[in-house]
């Protein structure tokens, strides 16, 4: 991409040196752009690691109503 937009400038009537420049600027914008957004996303690795930790919890909730209705119907039951 940076040959083909340095190739267009220099084409369009811009010097070597300012096409370079200009094609380095653009690069830079680009990448800051990047650091900024690539920070607020979330990846597919992100995703799933919280879904895992939500079936986790999942499981511990289950469990934990389970033991509590064993403990209820204890309670209620006449030895």
């Amino acid at each position: 991409m940076e040959l083909a937009i340095d190739s267009a400038f220099v084409s369009a009537g811009i010097a070597p040196e300012n096409a370079k420049a200009a094609v380095e600027s653009i690069n830079r914008e680009i990448d800051k752009r990047f650091a900024l957004h690539s920070s607020q996303l979330a990846t597919h690795g992100d995703v799933e690691a919280v879904l895992k930790g939500v079936a986790e919890l999942k499981v511990e909730l289950i469990k934990a109503i389970a033991k509590s209705q064993c403990w209820t119907t204890t309670a209620i039951l006449p030895p």
